[in-house]
């Protein structure tokens, strides 16, 4: 007995539909960083006077080497008061996220929104041979949806 398919023969993406939506198409490249050496006082005041939650972490090569945000910024607020410890040695190492996941800047925006779901990840950034060359956020993800209307995604 023949197996029959009542899938239909799917189209290929045409050129400017949401399957050829990049996440290089809507990353930031004009970043705030932060050196490893660098202070957690300066990390708050730069994340309150930016009004961002939080950015990536290089060296003095652009390569990234982590990322810190608002909560690694409370946490040590949280543990230098209990242990009674003044904030102005504290270091952005000690106390930034080290393993970052990254994505492709090719991967497909939507996909990206998927990845951001399962992750509960805030922003990811994108690293291309070795150098940080953007960031992607839900805010800019939110962004593409605004500009694409949301409802023919075209």
């Amino acid at each position: 007995m023949a197996i029959k398919s009542y899938r239909g023969k799917r189209a290929k993406p045409t050129k400017g539909t949401s399957e050829d939506i990049k996440v290089s198409d809507y990353m930031s490249t004009d970043l705030t960083t932060f050196k490893p050496q660098q202070s957690v006082l300066e990390v708050m005041n730069t994340l309150i006077k930016k009004k961002i939650s939080g950015g990536p972490v290089v060296n003095d090569k652009n390569e990234l080497v982590g990322i810190i945000s608002e909560g690694d910024c409370m946490k040590q607020i949280s543990s230098s008061r209990y242990h009674n410890h003044p904030m102005q040695d504290v270091k952005v190492e000690d106390h930034m996220a080290k393993e970052v996941e990254t994505i492709d800047g090719e991967m497909n925006l939507f996909d990206a929104a998927d990845k951001f779901l399962s992750s509960r990840r805030r922003r990811f950034p994108i690293v291309q041979e070795g150098k940080l060359v953007g960031l992607i956020s839900q805010k800019d993800v939110l962004k593409a949806a605004l500009e694409l209307k949301g409802n023919s995604w075209k």
